[in-house]
């Protein structure tokens, strides 16, 4: 399974992760990452691997300034599992981007995702 580690310096950061469990068909993270609706949700593509290497890695951050954080995927295929971990750093809350991205899921992604599970920090 997927390992977790969080580096900081000097400010604490929190994480919130959503792990996304889906049905069938090829990454979600490359499904994500390609995906040019995420605009429509105020999320964009800051960096990502190489698409096709195995575990495949992509940063999102809100194109809306005043909405911190940032959004990190990494795919399981074989779980078929997208992790996403979201991270902000001090005081700064991660409900806008996660409800952002989670609105981008079940309106863009609904028919490969098998159920969705939210663990707040």
């Amino acid at each position: 399974m997927l390992s977790l580690q969080v580096i900081t310096k000097g400010l604490s950061a929190m994480q919130s992760i959503i792990q996304v469990t889906c049905y069938h068909g090829g990454s979600l993270r490359e499904a994500v990452a390609n995906d040019k609706r995420l605009k429509n949700y105020r999320l964009a593509v800051i960096r990502q691997k190489i698409s096709g290497r195995n575990p495949g890695w992509a940063k999102l951050h809100s194109t809306d300034p005043q909405v911190p954080g940032a959004i990190n995927l990494e795919w399981d295929p074989a779980t078929k599992t997208l992790l996403a971990r979201i991270v902000t750093k001090g005081r700064n809350t991660a409900d806008r981007i996660t409800g952002d991205f989670i609105a981008y899921l079940m309106r863009c992604q609904r028919r490969k995702i098998r159920s969705i599970l939210l663990l707040p920090a």
